[in-house]
């Protein structure tokens, strides 16, 4: 569902622009709410939530998509964690849906989806990766690298019950609102795939906004 913020970008109290391959990870407190926006369009925010207080607690696509029933994120969703908790609520959207299916690239996922020769190409996996031994203070590991949000990405489901990744359908100046319900780590990565077309083939900047309650 289509759905405009009421929130100005000059009122944010954060403000982040994460390059494409890069990461974010940061605390967004209970009652906050953040955006991401996709600055130049058809860009892939790969996205994990952890609860921040007990990072053993984290989102958990299984249960998200059978309370509400539906495969894809948008305006009024509930992400819960795997302890059936309500993480955070999609506040604002203009894109329109955004894909819980697809997973993160990674470089094992490189060569089957596209050649051998792409596996030495960087991928999701190893930003979340690089995030979590850089930022030991939030106590996660490789372990805790599990399924994620696909936020802007295009990843329809055939008749068949197949997925094919196809292009975006986000543009310049796209984004996502979510409020916290309570304190959770968000960990982001900016895709930098050059093989997918929800990308157009050309990894972009996202920017991150977060405003107090």
């Amino acid at each position: 569902m289509i759905t405009e913020s009421q929130l100005q970008p000059e009122n944010a109290v954060r403000r982040d622009t994460v390059p494409a391959g890069d990461y974010y990870m940061q605390i967004v407190k209970k009652g906050q709410t953040f955006r991401i926006l996709d600055l130049e369009g058809n860009q892939a925010a790969d996205t994990l939530f952890y609860n921040a207080n007990h990072p053993a607690e984290r989102y958990s696509a299984i249960d998200t998509i059978r309370e509400q029933g539906n495969v894809y994120l948008t305006t009024g969703t509930k992400i819960l964690s795997d302890q059936g908790n309500v993480m955070l609520e999609i506040v604002a959207d203009t894109c329109g849906r955004h894909d819980t299916l697809g997973g993160a690239c990674a470089t094992e996922s490189n060569t089957v989806r596209y050649a051998l020769e792409k596996k030495t190409m960087h991928a999701c996996r190893d930003s979340w990766l690089l995030a979590v031994t850089e930022h030991e203070e939030f106590g996660l590991t490789k372990r805790d690298i599990t399924h994620n949000i696909n936020f802007f990405m295009n990843v329809p489901i055939t008749e068949s019950g197949g997925l094919t990744f196809e292009d975006g359908i986000s543009a310049p100046g796209k984004y996502v609102e979510l409020k916290a319900a309570m304190d959770v780590i968000v960990l982001i990565s900016n895709c930098p795939q050059l093989n997918n077309p929800c990308n157009a083939y050309n990894p972009t900047p996202v920017e991150v906004l977060v405003w107090d309650a």
